[in-house]
């Protein structure tokens, strides 16, 4: 049985973590596969969308915690291990955000530690109903400091401190308002939901989609002028674009455009 099952339709990939026994944690056998996975999706055009689930009970719990323990029986009480393990894992988070596809969290159950890291990360993310967030690793003595780091991009800075520092969940609705999710809807309704969400982008101009994600996150680390002045030439290359004229010419005709990509 694969950790991590993929299965693609037409221009859409599923990835599902498959490891319900431990609530989809991110073991070192799931970090890997989920780099192997994002590398060949982002080398794969014909790609368009990527959606991330998790199978059983809930979205994915964290790091394997036992794994960890396991680890400290080195001579150096773990250090290398796990400096590797958050390497890896920051590898992966990176990486959702770098390849070309735009990456949408399909979350239900739980999304704790890592996991809400996990959520963070993706580019969209929708939940089922009833799904609680946390960053809860204080609740154990371990603050989690690398799940931070995409938190804070993703809600208010106080809202995201009060969550590290007390280890409370917050539910969809409390999560929307934040920021941390797109939307919820109800458990029977959210693969309807986020297949629907994934085909709409599919259906819009490739390059374009392309293009914008990676002058999305290229821009959020500039200043003000700075962003404008990349930005700006990422529009002239995007008006460039042969696909785009024909965008413009068919809205201008009132007809659906023919795009080559």
């Amino acid at each position: 049985m694969a950790i991590l099952e993929r299965h693609d339709s037409g221009p859409v990939a599923h990835l599902r973590m498959n490891a319900p026994e431990r609530l989809n944690a991110l073991s070192d056998a799931m970090l890997d596969a989920l780099q192997t996975s994002l590398d060949e999706i982002a080398a794969t055009p014909d790609i368009r969308v990527v959606i991330l689930s998790g199978a059983g009970k809930a979205f994915c719990a964290g790091h394997d915690l036992k794994e960890m323990t396991a680890a400290r029986q080195a001579e150096d009480g773990g250090a290398a291990a796990f400096k590797d393990l958050f390497d890896r894992c920051a590898r992966v988070m990176q990486t959702i955000q770098s390849i070309p596809q735009p990456v949408i969290a399909q979350v239900h159950g739980i999304a704790t530690a890592a996991g809400c890291q996990l959520v963070a990360t993706c580019d969209l993310a929708l939940a089922a109903e009833g799904t609680r967030f946390g960053v809860n690793g204080v609740n154990i003595g371990l603050f989690c400091s690398t799940p931070m780091v995409a938190l804070t991009r993703n809600v208010p800075r106080k809202a995201a401190f009060e969550m590290l520092t007390t280890g409370r969940f917050v539910e969809t609705s409390e999560a929307t308002a934040l920021g941390l999710i797109n939307r919820s809807c109800p458990v029977d309704a959210l693969e309807t939901e986020v297949r629907g969400l994934a085909e709409t982008i599919a259906g819009k101009l490739g390059s374009a989609v392309r293009t914008g994600k990676r002058a999305f996150y290229g821009q959020a680390q500039m200043s003000i002028e700075d962003a404008y002045a990349y930005t700006g030439r990422v529009m002239v290359e995007n008006m460039l674009d042969r696909d785009t004229e024909e965008g413009i010419a068919a809205f201008l005709e009132k007809r659906d455009p023919t795009w080559r990509q």
